[in-house]
């Protein structure tokens, strides 16, 4: 890591590393099995800064910018991934989206309690009906004197049963497609919204995805974020920068299947020997570790994108496909390595294979990634 990161972040990761080591890699296989959110982990990370990383001071955040936060998702993404993906929600996609565009006002009133971990904060975009058409969106709001009326239902929102603060997209007006899509911020507790639990998932099993259903929701108008029709600019701009997470989730992924590998294959004998000295485990390990210093290359090189202001729509698409592509190649060697033991459970690669399959849905599926790299690539094309 040393040429990529500066040694200020050389220390975060090593101060991540070691909490990780100690507070959540222990615990990870007993995160996935009871399918509850981890709040003494959360608690652990809050105490560290890292629920307020990349928000602004002035509203109580940790400040740092992106390629510190892909080293804390990284790190923590190695030892237990719903707990990643909890982080990753709480600040790139919840949080971020009141730092980014709430007001003065709206920072000062959510921001605090969410970067210091108090409160955690949930980004609610998709619906039934939708997936990767993300902004297909039923889910209304109309007005009602100083307040806005909310119907509809969201569905797979991340965080969900244990969040405090929800960014909510809905479509305000029907007529104007796309345009009419605004944002609005809903605490847990408001009348007429209720919150329904969804179990039984694959992977990233401790991060309480839930339903949520709107029935006639009362909400303030000051709850609304930017301008009525933002909404389409918003999710895209959230979801842009939250891929480079995404991508640095997968490094983490794919360098805790990449250990415990390089770790059995150095005690796992077999044919009288241990069977990291047989060529085809080598080479196996050799691709892993190959695409997974490309997977964080590309990584870098988005948050540095965006860290410095430059367009990075298209790179971070390009690090988010790749590295969940290859997490998912790497963790499947990984099982392959381990054999019928690394099919069982507390087999760690068979967790961290199960937490993998998501980071090629969510957030955007690789289909998706490809399209928005192809778009970039040819531009305006005639009929």
């Amino acid at each position: 890591m040393r040429p990529l990161y500066s040694e200020q972040q050389e220390m975060l990761a090593a101060t991540v590393r070691e909490f990780a080591a100690k507070e959540l890699a222990p615990r990870a296989a007993e995160v996935d099995e009871s399918e509850q959110f981890p709040r003494q982990q959360f608690k652990g990370l809050a105490e560290l800064g890292l629920t307020g990383l990349t928000i602004d001071e002035a509203h109580g955040g940790s400040g740092g910018d992106y390629r510190d936060m892909m080293t804390v998702v990284e790190e923590v993404g190695a030892a237990c991934g719903s707990t990643s993906t909890i982080l990753v929600t709480h600040v790139s996609l919840g949080s971020q989206t009141i730092n980014q565009f709430g007001s003065t006002e709206q920072k000062d009133r959510w921001l605090p309690p969410l970067a210091s971990g108090e409160k955690i904060a949930a980004f609610a975009l998709t619906e039934p009906q939708t997936g990767s058409d993300a902004l297909g969106l039923t889910t209304t709001i109309t007005e009602d004197g100083d307040h806005y009326i909310l119907n509809g239902t969201k569905l797979f929102c991340t965080n969900a049963g244990a969040a405090d603060i929800f960014s909510v997209f809905v479509t305000q007006d029907r007529s104007a497609g796309y345009r009419g899509i605004s944002t609005i911020v809903v605490e847990r507790g408001t009348p007429g919204f209720t919150i329904n639990p969804q179990h039984g998932k694959m992977g990233m099993r401790g991060c309480e995805t839930a339903e949520l259903v709107f029935n006639n929701c009362r909400v303030s108008k000051e709850n609304l974020l930017g301008k009525p029709g933002d909404g389409y600019k918003i999710a895209l701009k959230i979801l842009d920068s939250s891929r480079i997470m995404i991508a640095a989730q997968c490094l983490g992924l794919a360098r805790g299947a990449l250990d415990a590998a390089v770790d059995y294959a150095r005690q796992r004998k077999a044919f009288g020997s241990v069977i990291g000295k047989k060529q085809a485990i080598q080479f196996m390990l050799a691709d892993m570790a190959t695409e997974l210093d490309a997977a964080r290359l590309l990584t870098f090189r988005a948050a540095s994108l965006h860290d410095a202001g430059l367009p990075y729509g298209k790179e971070s698409a390009m690090a988010k496909l790749y590295a969940s592509e290859a997490a998912g190649r790497i963790a499947s060697k990984a099982v392959q390595i381990h054999g019928g033991v690394g099919y069982f459970k507390p087999s760690v690669v068979e967790r961290i294979y199960r937490d993998q399959r998501v980071t090629e849905i969510y957030e955007g599926t690789s289909e998706i990634q490809r399209l928005v790299i192809s778009r970039d690539i040819l531009g305006e094309m005639p009929e």
